[in-house]
């Protein structure tokens, strides 16, 4: 068999042509549905009442289209890690189906659409700090701080953590100490949530080229970590009630999920177990919904 064939029985998506799902692959949907959940809590917790359906339509909207041209930039840069990885190697571009060019000029469309719509329908201020994490996430992140230091997740966190404070200010046009709250909860769980999953996907990073903790610390100092920002988290997710931003029924749910949190993490210690590691990593995308769904059930009841 020769090497093209070799090739091509090992990437058969290689030869299949582009189709508006590749595109949609390209915009990482399932991580901008989650940013936009947490967006539209921020935006719900911003003033007593629902806002308004304009805010609530065009600024997730705006949100979401920057959003997806950070992903499919991401997609762009890290198109030679992808293709080494198993669990995404067959993303658009690694493959070839949606070429560098087109990708970043679907990037540029996107991009450009938020910020119209977030200039015109919403206000300035969210725009531009929208902006500022798409520069932040797809520029600092990708291409500097993830191959640069092992603490790029805690640096590059600030990025991912910013939904909920757009959210905020697309209802009130202003940065505010309680939106602050909501970007410094995401901001600590970070660090656990994408440890766990490094520490399943180890030798995929190392193959990579990526200095994830496990890779260049190892196993136990990367679990000793993420039990230490477990508990940071804990305690972070308590001061949303210490501020009187919350009421009882937020302390016992982020009580009841942060212990459980807490379990994982010292699971993981005791056992360095790369299913635990998975389990823990798919937890922590439960706990945060949850923690902001409770939030918002919280805020309604008192309200």
């Amino acid at each position: 068999m020769t090497d093209q064939a070799k090739a091509l029985t090992a990437s058969p998506t290689a030869t299949r042509s582009v189709s508006w799902r590749d595109f949609l692959e390209l915009t990482k949907p399932r991580v901008v549905a989650l940013m936009i959940l947490t967006a539209v809590i921020g935006m719900l917790l911003a003033a007593p009442g629902i806002p308004g359906w304009e805010v609530l339509l065009f600024g997730n909207v705006g949100i979401a289209l920057l959003a997806g041209a950070a992903a499919v930039v991401n997609h762009v840069v890290d198109q030679k890690i992808d293709t080494v990885m198993a669990r995404t190697r067959r993303r658009p571009v690694a493959t070839g189906r949606v070429s560098q060019v087109d990708a970043l000029l679907f990037a540029a469309v996107l991009a450009l659409a938020g910020m119209m719509i977030l200039m015109w329908q919403v206000n300035a201020l969210t725009a531009w700090l929208t902006l500022a994490s798409l520069v932040g996430y797809a520029g600092v992140y990708t291409l500097f701080l993830k191959r640069a230091t092992p603490q790029n997740i805690v640096i590059g966190g600030l990025a991912g953590a910013m939904p909920p404070l757009l959210g905020w200010t697309a209802v009130t046009n202003q940065v505010e100490g309680h939106a602050l709250l909501l970007v410094l909860i995401i901001f600590a769980w970070t660090p656990p949530h994408f440890w766990a999953l490094a520490i399943h996907r180890k030798e995929e990073y190392a193959k990579a080229g990526i200095p994830m903790l496990p890779v260049t610390h190892g196993n136990r100092y990367t679990e000793l970590h993420i039990l230490l920002y477990t508990l940071m988290l804990l305690a972070v997710t308590l001061l949303p009630f210490a501020t009187g931003m919350s009421g009882w029924i937020y302390l016992a749910g982020a009580m009841a999920l942060g212990l459980r949190f807490l379990q994982y993490s010292v699971r993981l210690l005791r056992g360095d177990d790369r299913r635990v590691a998975l389990a823990t990593f798919k937890y922590s995308i439960t706990y945060l919904m949850a923690l902001f769904v409770v939030l918002l059930v919280d805020h309604f009841f008192y309200f």
